[in-house]
């Protein structure tokens, strides 16, 4: 077992899994603390690295492309001290974060894992139900469908939709940005029917404009992971793919392309709802949302 702890948190390897553990200090971000542990599997490792720097160092893990729902969800775009993927280490213990980088490289070259993009997600997300208030409202999601209570600070459009309702089957994806303090950021549920619409965030009533605190708003980006993670893959996805029910039937190597595009998306949730990523009634659901759009 090699294992660094430090207040900022506490990384332990065991030859196949890396796990991730937040400190409870009071320096560690909010959106950490709540995330909670992370095992992270050896598979879904690009690489890692210990960065000495004045003071203190920084361990860092990179993952594969597509391997984790939360980085598939925000893009990037977490700000660096609610990166569960890194650990500020203090420079007396940077010999112990250099030696617990060095096991976890040497596993993944005796493993042979790649660093390629990968065709299913690796991590199963934050576990579900989660439920957030942010600044524009609350948002709950239960693993098979969004709900969005409205504050009563929300615009007035959205006060008088009442609480949105959003079931699994109909979104396409979940689109978020951070709220920095100078900017704001928002949560976007998109479906096949508002895929394209252009409202701005504080009108849309399938977005919530994140605005107030950014501690708390932050916390959004956990159910844009849980929400994801339940979501086909990013791999299985054509470039329009909510568009297709509304096109006509295709014939002739049209058609057989779609046929393995539709195999190719049964295989991807088999392989979750074997993962234990789908629950039966989840992989139920989804399957026949994707067979209705083909």
């Amino acid at each position: 077992m090699a294992e660094v702890i430090q207040r900022d948190g506490t990384w332990a390897f065991d030859g196949s899994t890396i796990r991730i553990t937040p400190g409870l200090h009071r320096s560690v971000p909010l959106f950490r603390q709540t995330y909670g542990e992370i095992a992270v599997p050896l598979e879904a490792v690009s690489g890692v690295g210990y960065e000495p720097q004045r003071g203190r160092g920084r361990l860092r893990m990179r993952l594969r492309e597509g391997a984790d729902p939360l980085l598939q969800a925000t893009g990037g775009r977490l700000p660096e001290a609610a990166d569960p993927y890194r650990l500020t280490v203090d420079a007396d213990r940077g010999g112990v974060a250099e030696f617990v980088a060095e096991e976890i490289r040497h596993a993944l070259l005796l493993d042979h894992v790649p660093k390629a993009p990968t065709a299913a997600y690796l991590l199963p997300g934050p576990p579900v139900p989660v439920s957030v208030r942010s600044s524009d409202g609350t948002v709950s999601f239960d693993g098979t469908q969004v709900r969005v209570d409205w504050a009563d600070t929300s615009d007035r459009v959205k006060r008088a939709t009442g609480p949105r309702i959003i079931g699994l089957g109909d979104l396409v994806q979940v689109e978020w940005l951070p709220n920095s303090g100078y900017e704001d950021g928002f949560l976007r549920f998109v479906t096949r029917e508002t895929a394209f619409s252009k409202l701005p965030p504080e009108r849309d009533p399938y977005t919530l404009d994140l605005w107030g605190s950014v501690r708390r708003d932050l916390l959004t980006a956990l159910v844009a992971a849980a929400v994801t993670a339940r979501l086909p893959h990013p791999a299985t996805r054509t470039g329009d793919a909510f568009t297709q029910r509304d096109r006509p039937p295709a014939t002739g190597p049209a058609r057989a392309d779609h046929h393995d595009v539709l195999l190719r998306r049964l295989r991807e949730l088999g392989e979750l709802h074997r993962d234990g990523v789908l629950t039966d009634e989840e992989f139920a659901r989804t399957k026949a949302t994707v067979l209705r759009g083909f």
